[in-house]
């Protein structure tokens, strides 16, 4: 007789003792830095996002792992865009402030 593997897990149920665990997809980072920072870094870091529990599903570990990476680097490039953004506008408006008072 042979070795018949387990069945994967049913979703939302924790996989067997001593199976990979998904990575992290980011997910909720990049919703929020494309709600609260750049929109368009924020779209592709949800993108990448997606990505990471279907490449997970279909086996492809590797690829879960980068896209869980890609979108943790695309979410801080947003939230860094707008940190820079930001700094730059108080800028802009001190500058001004300065410019027009003498």
């Amino acid at each position: 007789m042979t070795d018949i593997p387990p069945p994967p897990p049913a979703p939302g149920m924790q996989p067997a003792y001593g199976a990979p665990q998904p990575p992290n997809n980011n997910l909720v980072w990049a919703i929020l830095t494309t709600v609260l920072c750049c929109l368009p870094l924020g779209i592709v870091a949800i993108v990448k996002a997606a990505e990471v529990n279907s490449k997970w599903a279909a086996g492809d570990y590797a690829g879960a792992q980068a896209s869980a990476e890609a979108a943790k680097k695309w979410s801080l490039w947003s939230a860094g865009a707008t940190l820079i953004l930001g700094v730059l506008y108080i800028l802009f408006f001190v500058i001004l402030g300065v410019a027009s008072s003498n």
